[in-house]
């Protein structure tokens, strides 16, 4: 499955895909209480910015990269409080928004595996 990584970005439409993902993962974030918290008030950069790193590491171009450097998810994370059940809120938000779009099952589970493990990895508490 590792190869087809970097197929999901061309086989779902492109970045047009993951803004609305992402769209719809914060519509559900806004009104998480364990959350919502963590984000600051105005949403629209962390969208951009998540849009674009999730277009990349699902194999469109390397914009992401270019604006922001290396992604450091793990330093990037490191001040919130990511425990159990917040890696459990994050996922489950945005596990419903990819259930909520036309995605074909293979890449359903390419994106739910990733959103899982990286979850996993983020947790510091």
């Amino acid at each position: 499955m590792n190869e087809d990584i970097l197929l999901v970005y061309s086989k779902l439409g492109g970045k047009e895909f993951f803004v609305e993902l992402v769209n719809k993962f914060y519509e559900r974030v806004e009104t998480d209480q364990i959350l919502r918290p963590m984000y600051p008030e105005n949403l629209d950069p962390g969208k951009d910015h998540l849009a674009g790193f999730l277009a990349q590491y699902f194999g469109g171009p390397a914009e992401y990269s270019a604006e922001r450097g290396h992604p450091r998810l793990r330093q990037r994370h490191r001040l919130f409080p990511i425990d159990q059940a917040a890696r459990d809120a994050w996922v489950n938000h945005m596990v419903a928004s990819v259930q909520s779009m036309d995605v074909p099952e293979y890449e359903s589970r390419i994106l739910t595996e990733y959103f899982e493990n990286t979850a996993t990895l983020l947790m510091n508490r």
